[in-house]
Order: structure tokens, then C-alpha cells, then sequence
């Protein structure tokens, strides 16, 4: 734990007198990003820059929830077109399908959700046929 600072020392001087020591423990040695600029250095003054940095490490979106859905809904397809079998591209539509079901029977605020569930089958068809193109045969399990 740090000490107080003495009386009658002046506090730049006690700061600079702090990190000069941790500097000869070589306490900053491991610290991630030594010696390597700030991400935000050169980006202008955000009052909000928090709140977005905190945002973004919790995993909050800032988009209403039918705008997050249809990103969801985007980004399972592009998982569907990297994934490995049948049964992970199963998953991942029937995972998205309960939650645009649930959002077409209650509509979510914001814009309209404008989807609809995926045809599995369908999908799966286009996937096999992607696989057989140029990745190879497809795979059931």
C-alpha cells in the first residue's frame, strides 16, 4: 500500500518520488501496451468517451433492440458460413429462429424487425453447397 504523504513535502515531489521507485522495482516492466502510444491519442475530446470505452468492454449495444437483432441475425449467418458441420449450423439457426419468433410475437421498440426465421433447411442447402464449391465435402455430424 502506498505511505501518506509527509508533511512539509511538496506533492509533485512525492508523486515523482512514488513512481521513481516503482520504476526502479521495476513494477512497470509488465504492464500491458509499455511503450507503445495510447489508442486514443490522436482521436478528438469525447465528453461520453466513458461511457462508450465502458460500453464496449461490458458488451452493451447501443442499438435498439430490433436493429440488435437483425445485426445478430447477420452475424449467425457469417458463423454459419464458417462452421464445421451440419449440427453447429443447426444450432446457431435454431439459437436465432427462438429469438426472432419471440420478437415477431412481441415486437421489440424501435424500428420494425422486418425478419423473419430462417428456412434451416434452405440455409443448410446453400451451406453444402458452398462446402462442395471449394471447402470439400460436407459433414453431417
Amino acid at each position: 500500500m502506498t505511505e501518506r504523504k509527509p508533511p512539509g513535502v511538496s506533492f509533485e515531489s512525492w508523486v515523482d518520488r512514488q513512481i521513481r521507485e516503482a520504476a526502479e522495482r521495476g513494477e512497470f516492466e509488465q504492464l500491458e501496451g509499455l511503450g507503445k502510444p495510447l489508442a486514443s491519442l490522436d482521436t478528438p475530446y469525447d465528453e461520453m468517451w466513458w461511457i462508450k470505452d465502458k460500453m464496449h468492454r461490458e458488451g452493451f449495444a447501443a442499438l435498439p433492440p430490433s436493429l440488435a437483432l437483425r445485426k445478430e441475425a447477420e452475424d449467425t449467418l457469417e458463423a454459419v458460413r464458417a462452421a464445421r458441420s451440419e449440427r453447429r449450423v443447426r444450432e446457431l439457426l435454431d439459437a436465432v429462429n427462438e429469438k426472432i419468433a419471440a420478437a415477431l410475437r412481441m415486437p421489440p421498440p424501435g424500428p420494425p424487425l422486418r425478419l423473419s426465421p430462417f428456412d434451416i433447411e434452405e440455409v443448410l442447402a446453400q451451406w453444402r453447397a458452398q462446402r462442395t464449391d471449394g471447402a470439400g465435402p460436407a459433414t453431417a455430424g
